[in-house]
């Protein structure tokens, strides 16, 4: 009963430290208005508060890339984790299609599924165990997400990925 105790006093604490992680990583885009054009694609509107400026995204990140400009978007693109990366990919999507990858047999313990995409549109993501759904996201093109899920017991994720176009994608699958 002592051991459960200080599992569930672990995980909270975990989840918490994920939680503070994903309040500094969002902390940025607090203060973007968005609109949607005909295409219903996002625009961001700067807005000003106090004294913050928040800048519209960067254009680049609408071009899709290969070779050595991908790896090294996709290192930029996923800030470093405090704790063990345990999968990593990242890769180019065509208009309409979706990559399915499986992860390595994962501990069971609280990991951080850090996911990115660039392009014009949005990317999906879907993260599972077995039938079982852990994320399912769709990302907005140029942006980063973290979700934080906990596996019971070992594990291989299997995550999809799949765009309606041209797209960028990278993730990460770090223990907390």
């Amino acid at each position: 009963m002592g051991s459960k105790a200080a599992r569930s006093a672990r995980s909270q604490r975990l989840a918490r430290a994920a939680v503070g992680l994903l309040i500094v990583m969002c902390g940025s885009m607090t203060a973007c208005e968005y609109t949607y054009d005909d295409d219903g694609r996002p625009e961001a509107s700067p807005t000003s508060t106090a004294g913050n400026v928040v800048l519209p995204p960067d254009p680049a990140l609408e071009q899709t890339v290969t070779g050595d400009a991908l790896d090294e978007w996709a290192k930029s693109a996923l800030p470093e984790s405090q704790g063990q990366s345990f999968y990593s990919s990242s890769g180019y999507l065509n208009p309409g299609e979706s990559k399915s990858e499986q992860t390595v047999q994962l501990p069971g313990g609280t990991y951080a599924v850090t996911l990115a995409c660039r392009g014009t549109r949005r990317v999906m993501f879907a993260v599972k165990v077995g039938e079982a759904e852990l994320v399912d996201l769709t990302l907005g093109c140029a942006n980063a997400r973290v979700s934080v899920v906990q596996l019971e017991t070992d594990a291989v994720l299997s995550i999809t990925v799949g765009s309606r176009s041209d797209a960028n994608f990278a993730y990460r699958v770090s223990r907390l």
